[in-house]
């Protein structure tokens, strides 16, 4: 029996191949020229927008502090580099003597009389806090009259706090320093609760940019120190494109309101893109 011969075999030669791989490629290229601007335009709007949303972030966080800040303790550095203001956590109303209550201790502002106790005018809001927490009366953030002065007659101590929701509570001070010499009651018989001073400061960073940090639990200064020593830090942004002017403060003591303006420019993770600036004003409330 005669063996069938096999069929032929064929396949691609090496001209071939190559041929097609060079199609290929020249497709592949054709086709990338095509799709990479709109590929790189989103990935632009993602790194802006991601930009965009940190700055924000940290402006409204920093807004939501300084609307709390005591009034007139709003302080920014010449270079506008740094802010720093007293941190209120709740307030209300005290006793006085020109109320003539029947029940009750008032506030004393008599240096002779110097009692250390007063009796809150109806409930708080938050807990006030001893050995942590100060009450300030009327502060004009003027000479004799400035929370951040040392003894100053506007901050006063507290030893014996009271619970938040606590109706009438009575409150120890220690010492009772609105019954110093120069000490002046609020017209409204106002006070606010002192929780201590912040500092929101822009410092270099490593890599050559800068970046923003929180400061806070650290003792009240004189004079505004950047950074405070001592504090507790908290990283806000990263990234900052420049520190100069970021904090400016239109503001005067004693005046009735002020304007604090933040103009923050953070860099996307392409640190060769241009920086995404963003504008935040913030109205302060400075009636003591």
């Amino acid at each position: 029996m005669r063996r069938q011969p096999f069929p032929a075999q064929r396949g691609f030669t090496l001209v071939e191949a190559i041929m097609v791989i060079a199609i290929i490629g020249i497709l592949g290229a054709i086709v990338a020229v095509f799709i990479r601007a709109p590929i790189q335009g989103y990935a632009d709007a993602v790194a802006r927008a991601e930009a965009s949303d940190e700055a924000d972030m940290a402006l409204r966080r920093i807004a939501r502090d300084i609307r709390l800040a005591l009034p007139n303790s709003v302080r920014v550095n010449p270079g506008g580099t740094a802010i720093e203001f007293l941190l209120t956590k709740t307030g209300g109303r005290y006793l006085s003597a020109e109320d003539d209550a029947s029940s009750g201790t008032p506030l004393s502002f008599d240096p002779a009389n110097p009692g250390a106790q007063f009796t809150v005018v109806g409930r708080l809001s938050e807990a006030i806090v001893a050995g942590q927490d100060m009450i300030a009366v009327f502060n004009q953030g003027l000479p004799g009259s400035d929370a951040y002065e040392a003894g100053s007659t506007v901050l006063s101590p507290v030893s014996a706090g009271a619970a938040a929701g606590a109706d009438t509570p009575l409150i120890t001070l220690n010492p009772n320093r609105f019954a110093m010499a120069g000490a002046m009651p609020s017209p409204d018989a106002r006070f606010q609760v002192v929780s201590g001073p912040v500092s929101y400061v822009c410092e270099p960073a490593p890599g050559g940019s800068f970046m923003l940090r929180r400061y806070s639990n650290y003792a009240i200064n004189a004079n505004q120190a950047v950074p405070p020593a001592n504090a507790r830090v908290a990283m806000l942004a990263a990234r900052v494109a420049t520190c100069t002017n970021l904090f400016r403060a239109d503001t005067v003591a004693a005046s009735r309101a002020g304007l604090v303006v933040m103009s923050l420019s953070l860099r996307t993770r392409n640190l060769a893109d241009p920086a995404v600036r963003l504008v935040h004003q913030v109205r302060v409330d400075n009636t003591p």
